[in-house]
């Protein structure tokens, strides 16, 4: 016996469903607005979650890239006094003796030469990488403009100089009374003058 199939459109019109058949036949489909809506919320809670938790970790690296320049720092400065009989480089030249050869005296060279056998302890003294003075390589014993690492020469440690840089864009805060006090009260009465001691 000879079975004929249908298409399914046929056998859709036969059986009364012809919303299957009108979507095979050409009608194209899309997606409610109400799905799109559920994607879209969904897609901004993960983007709340996420967002928040990426900034973090570029935060964290900066802390800990700072804290191994620290680390160096600290390291450096320990070797020299290791090498120099327990002296600590000289305030004044610190950036120099950890950068460079040096005598058992602490006297810079450029050159390994002759006493100048001590050193280099690190390539280059490391900008601090984060804070108000982010960017700044200097050492200091006190804080200053491009000052980025604050030196003890006493106890030989150093810490990143986090107080903010004092300049022209950034003056120190200054207490400023007037010169003249003027009554309300009127012209009456003599003003009162304010006089900074």
């Amino acid at each position: 016996m000879l079975s004929v199939t249908r298409p399914p459109c046929a056998r859709a019109a036969r059986t009364g469903t012809h919303g299957v058949c009108a979507r095979s036949a050409g009608h194209r489909g899309g997606f409610s607005l109400i799905e799109v809506v559920v994607v879209i919320v969904l897609l901004g809670i993960i983007a709340a979650i996420a967002i928040p938790r990426l900034s973090r970790g570029s935060e964290g690296s900066i802390e800990a890239a700072a804290s191994r320049d620290l680390s160096v720092l600290q390291k450096a400065i320990d070797l020299y006094a290791a090498e120099h009989d327990g002296a600590f480089p000289h305030p004044n030249s610190i950036a120099a003796q950890l950068t460079q050869y040096t005598d058992g005296g602490g006297t810079v060279s450029t050159q390994k030469v002759g006493s100048f056998n001590y050193g280099p302890y690190v390539r280059k003294v490391p900008p601090l990488k984060a804070g108000p003075n982010r960017g700044n390589s200097g050492i200091a014993t006190e804080p200053g403009t491009g000052v980025g690492w604050i030196y003890n020469p006493v106890e030989g440690t150093i810490a990143p100089n986090t107080q903010p840089p004092l300049n022209a864009a950034n003056p120190p805060p200054a207490m400023s009374l007037p010169a003249v006090i003027e009554d309300p009260a009127g012209p009456d009465i003599e003003p009162l003058t304010s006089e900074v001691q």
